[in-house]
């Protein structure tokens, strides 16, 4: 791997940041607020650490595999690193691990916070915090992607590092078009529900937060007890409506908006999502109402909206969780794990995986009864080859094996079992709020500091899929023997 080459693309990411701490510090300047200097400043100096490689790093002709790999992984990293700064200069509850914490909670869209006081915020800082969900939401690479220069394989070898091959199965094109029509879908419906929540009532500068944390499914709000301060329904069946779609594979949803011929109604797999989503809110509806924790129509509204929320891993909610019966909880600890679709901006093991995982046990069981005849696994009329099925089949026990040491990890701090299992699943599958001591209407901020970079690291395997990283620190590792 050529050093010259991570560096000057990493200045690209560092420079895509920049503009968004440029806009945070006008917001503050004009009202005044005292986080104008640590925004200005990290806008500054994110400024100069991206145009220095530009201009003293010559013209890159070519970019391998393995150098893309180390762009989209350390540019998740010094992401996330750049973007911790104008919090610690700020203070208030921003000690370093702090900081650190809720910059990586921002920008890998989980929404975690060590935040008691949400509204103590001044809105340039607000606005911050909100644009690094935005950022990290489609992935700050892919923005990065449209604008790349031509050097050979950049584009492509930056892609196929930073996505997983299942979500590729619904591009056929190249791969600065697929940027295109990802970035498309995103920022278009962004925009759209920003103006839906604005007439619903909402401030501009609300909606647009809102909005934000709501297409990057990441859950930041700003408000202490996020949706629930609004208890409007209208905004609720709004979020709930982008939050589903935000957990839908984006190149599925250009081609229905294009009405090509496999779309969202076609799809098995999209059919799959919202079948089990729609089962997931009935039981949950049911055993609420059931146990006269609500009437029907309460329960059902509750329900729907906090399944949707961390089935896509938004984490957004409008009720406290933590008091519903076990059953309703357990459900919510599944979706947090499998989460929604492939090509989105969500986490977890995604929908997709889940449902080849089926088809994989269903292809033995039957190869078992019948040994010498052929089967073959498809997907939305799509042949998935056999390293494929390992592929997901080693992802899913990987995923699970991380989940369960850093709830040993967690434990062994005396933090008790709720706590370190859900506060494991929320971050590893980037939800956000989990059960016990971090539930929809707590926050991290009691954790031991070694607790919340454990978490930190399970945010970043998450929002990159785990194998990139593990890949990446195996190569160095034998390049240093």
């Amino acid at each position: 791997m050529k050093t010259k080459v991570i560096i000057k693309y990493l200045g690209f990411v560092v420079l895509f940041n920049a503009i968004f701490l440029y806009i945070a510090a006008a917001i503050s300047l004009s009202l005044h607020e005292t986080s104008f200097t640590p925004l200005f400043f990290s806008a500054v100096m994110c400024t100069i650490m991206g145009i220095f490689p530009q201009i003293f790093v010559e013209k890159i002709d070519e970019v391998s595999f393995h150098e893309g790999m180390a762009i989209s992984v350390f540019g998740w990293v010094i992401t996330c690193i750049v973007g911790m700064i104008p919090y610690y200069m700020w203070g208030g509850a921003f000690t370093f691990s702090n900081a650190i914490f809720e910059s990586v909670a921002g920008y890998t869209t989980t929404g975690s916070t060590i935040l008691s006081d949400v509204e103590s915020l001044p809105k340039g800082l607000l606005f911050w915090r909100a644009s690094t969900h935005f950022i990290g939401g489609i992935g700050i690479i892919l923005f990065v992607l449209l604008i790349l220069p031509n050097a050979k394989g950049a584009r492509s070898s930056i892609y196929r590092s930073e996505v997983s091959g299942l979500s590729m199965l619904n591009f056929q094109m190249q791969t600065k078009e697929i940027a295109k029509i990802i970035s498309i879908v995103y920022v278009s419906l962004t925009l759209l529900e920003t103006l839906i929540l604005w007439i619903l009532g909402m401030t501009f500068f609300d909606a647009i937060c809102h909005s934000f944390a709501t297409m990057a499914t990441g859950g930041f709000s700003t408000k202490n007890t996020s949706i629930a301060y609004f208890n409007n329904i209208w905004m609720e069946i709004t979020i709930s409506v982008f939050m589903m779609l935000g957990g839908t594979h984006f190149g599925l949803i250009y081609a229905t908006i294009r009405g090509k011929k496999h779309n969202m109604l076609s799809s098995r797999v999209v059919r799959t999502y919202f079948l089990i989503t729609f089962i997931g809110i009935l039981l949950v509806a049911i055993k609420l109402a059931s146990s006269h924790i609500y009437g029907w129509r309460e329960s059902f509204r509750h329900a729907s909206f906090q399944v949707i929320s961390l089935v896509t891993t938004t984490g957004f909610a409008t009720v406290d969780t933590t008091v519903w019966p076990m059953f309703t909880i357990g459900i919510l600890i599944y979706f947090s794990i499998q989460c929604a679709m492939v090509g989105s901006t969500t986490g977890g093991l995604k929908v997709d995986r889940v449902f080849l995982f089926y088809k994989t046990f269903i292809r033995q069981i039957k190869q078992t009864q019948h040994p010498n005849a052929v089967y073959v696994t498809k997907m939305d009329g799509t042949t998935i080859t056999a390293e494929m099925e390992l592929q997901t089949t080693v992802y899913i026990i990987v995923y699970i094996f991380i989940l369960l040491i850093s709830t040993l990890l967690l434990s062994a701090m005396n933090i008790d079992g709720m706590t370190s299992f859900t506060a494991s699943v929320a971050t590893l599958g980037t939800v956000g709020p989990g059960f016990g001591e971090v539930g929809s209407m707590d926050n991290y901020a009691l954790l031991p500091n070694s607790a919340k970079y454990i978490l930190s690291v399970n945010m970043l395997l998450g929002r990159l899929e785990i194998m990139n990283m593990i890949a990446l620190f195996m190569m160095i590792s034998a390049k240093n023997k």
